[in-house]
């Protein structure tokens, strides 16, 4: 049995009956599987890493330093310029650029032709420049705030065209944002995380912004690289959360690498990095906030700063190359059959090609980590199917960002269908997805799990933090033997309810081998010695992929899904009432779609409960 804490960091076939799963199989029937490590292949599966490359502390340290670089750090460190620590006697050098970056990131190319027709294009809507208020008291929702102050746009706008075709955009929004923003420190725009958004696009994508003929702007664009830069130094550790200060460490170091002077400042900045991922990153490589959005912001941020290294000429440190092999296995964890991923803590539903863009820019070859439990997720394959279970609770103060009260929801898929999804999208509230519904994505009942009494398992503030709710997830995963194969069962349970309601939710999930059957069961246990008086209402939720069709059958206890390839699987439960309702499912690109969900609910005893359901394919 594996515990899980949310307060460390680091750290309609058959019958009610014979859909019943037994919550402790007998011991000839369960072969139990022990947890692997972090990374461990099954026995047959090739390592991820070579032996001759297995990780050791120093590829998590900065690179090595002597003694004088060292005191050249503490010195930066302290405040010191680098232009004193570097040549003391000679009058500083004014900013410019010393190499031209050529990343293997490219961006949206739609976004980047809606740029160069004058409007930005963020998920899915098209906001006239004219529109848009850049300066400080700018109210702009954070999709447009982080593309719009982050320059995060200059992507986009690269892979849209030639640098004469994009270079007039890119010098007019430039001079838009230096006027609306003559005052350090004031506004969005100095949030750590948009500041080192920004200051790293500048350097990545210079040439966009410093190749014109205008020599003023020029000037005024170098000057603020170099204002940005120092701004940083002083106020990255100020970061909203841990991926803020990572990407403001980044922006760090790639000044250090591209701008005069700049040996102090990468030696601070890549002992920053170093510090931050540390605090940032869980042992398996998957990012404390969970979200696997945050984890390919975390990737895409080191690949720029590795193209900086490259474009200075120096070889990166062995910690970039270290930290990318670890980032990538996490995120292939959460991929479908159909190689796009899951929406898990705000994400949305992310396309395989853009997912596979970014692991073949990352230069990283290998396969999905075997277990990500360390991440808070349990992975299931068994042929074409693919069950993803949150097994762990939501992220905690600063590495929180969207999270959500999902714990023990599932995504289920088959080959290229998803048949079970959550609805996510909450991070991507701002275009499409209206900032109104946000709170909602964001909540048990987006999810699909059990909610009980219509409240979350972990509360969700105002403020768009979490609150008091799920502190420990118990799992259990072990292969077990059945009449016609075997299944891998995984329990679960969480004490999100226990104080409120007095009940822990437990939930058993079987897959069996051949991928066409998924068995659940959802019980309710009394948390005390004593089971309380009493109902409470109860609903599980099931919300369908997009393109699943569903009719209920006769009695109500049944329901058909259709799926675009024809295939034909059916719900069942030992419920005395099963109900088709209406629901969202966001996109990667932050579109929402109208799907349908499945929901089981009436009032459960405070005594205790459970309540079985089976998905099976036919024919």
């Amino acid at each position: 049995m594996t515990k899980l804490s949310g307060r460390t960091s680091q750290e309609a076939l058959e019958d009610a009956g014979q859909l019943a799963i037994p919550l402790d199989p007998a011991p000839e029937e369960a072969l139990v599987v022990q947890h692997k490590d972090a990374g461990e292949q099954e026995p047959d599966e090739p390592a991820v890493l070579a032996t001759n490359r297995a990780l050791v502390v120093t590829d998590f340290s900065a690179p090595s330093t002597d003694l004088g670089e060292r005191m050249m750090r503490a010195a930066y460190a302290l405040g010191v310029p680098g232009s004193t620590i570097v040549a003391p006697f000679q009058k500083p050098l004014r900013p410019r650029l010393l190499a031209i970056v050529e990343t293997p990131l490219a961006g949206d190319r739609s976004a980047g032709m809606a740029l160069r027709a004058g409007h930005f294009y963020i998920y899915g809507v098209k906001t006239p420049f004219a529109q848009v208020d850049m300066g400080p008291l700018g109210t702009l929702s954070p999709p447009v705030e982080r593309v719009v102050h982050g320059f995060t746009w200059l992507r986009d706008l690269e892979s849209s065209g030639t640098l004469p075709q994009c270079r007039s955009v890119a010098e007019r929004l430039m001079a838009c944002w230096l006027d609306a923003n003559r005052k350090v420190g004031k506004g969005p725009a100095w949030k750590v995380e948009n500041a080192g958004l920004r200051l790293l696009g500048w350097l990545v994508h210079a040439p966009l912004l410093l190749s014109g003929q205008d020599k003023a702007l020029r000037q005024r664009a170098l000057d603020a690289m170099a204002q940005t830069a120092r701004w940083l130094d002083r106020k990255v550790t100020k970061a909203e959360d841990r991926l803020g200060e990572v990407i403001g460490w980044c922006a760090i170091t790639a000044a250090g690498l591209l701008l005069p002077e700049g040996k102090p400042r990468r030696l601070f900045g890549e002992a920053g990095l170093v510090r931050a991922l540390g605090e940032a990153v869980g042992e398996d490589g998957g990012v404390l906030s969970r979200s696997p959005d945050a984890q390919m912001q975390a990737i895409a941020a080191l690949i720029d700063l590795r193209a900086c290294y490259e474009a200075s000429g120096r070889e990166p440190p062995r910690m970039l190359g270290t930290m990318l092999q670890m980032l990538v296995p996490p995120l292939l964890a959460l991929a479908h059959g159909d190689g796009g991923l899951g929406n898990w803590q705000g994400a949305g539903a992310v396309k395989a090609s853009r997912l596979r863009a970014l692991i073949e820019a990352s230069g990283v070859r290998t396969r999905p980590l075997a277990d990500p439990s360390g991440w808070g997720y349990q992975r299931v394959t068994a042929r074409k199917a693919t069950l993803i279970v949150d097994g762990a609770p939501p992220p905690f103060g600063k590495h929180a960002r969207h999270g959500c009260a999902s714990t023990l929801a599932v995504e289920f898929s088959h080959g290229d269908n998803r048949l079970i999804v959550n609805c996510g999208g909450a991070a991507l509230a701002g275009g499409q997805v209206p900032v109104r519904i946000e709170k909602g994505l964001r909540a048990t009942a987006a999810h699909s799990t059990l909610v009980l009494g219509d409240a979350n398992s972990t509360a969700v503030l105002i403020d768009g933090k979490l609150g008091a709710g799920v502190g420990e997830v118990e799992i259990d995963t072990r292969q077990v033997a059945l009449e016609n194969g075997s299944a891998m069962r995984v329990e679960a349970s969480h004490d999100g309810y226990a104080s409120r309601f007095g009940l822990l939710h437990k939930r058993i999930l079987m897959l069996r081998d051949d991928g066409l059957e998924l068995r659940g069961e959802d019980v309710l246990v009394p948390s005390g010695r004593k089971g309380k008086r009493g109902m409470v209402p109860y609903a599980i939720r099931f919300h369908l992929g997009r393109h699943v069709e569903a009719s209920l059958g006769e009695g109500g206890r049944s329901a058909s899904l259709s799926l675009p390839d024809g295939a034909l699987w059916q719900f069942a439960t030992g419920a005395e009432k099963l109900e088709l309702d209406e629901s969202i499912w966001i996109d990667g690109n932050g579109r929402p779609h109208p799907v349908q969900q499945l929901v089981i609910q009436g009032l459960a005893s405070r005594g205790g409960g459970n309540f079985a359901w089976l998905l099976k394919r036919m024919g």
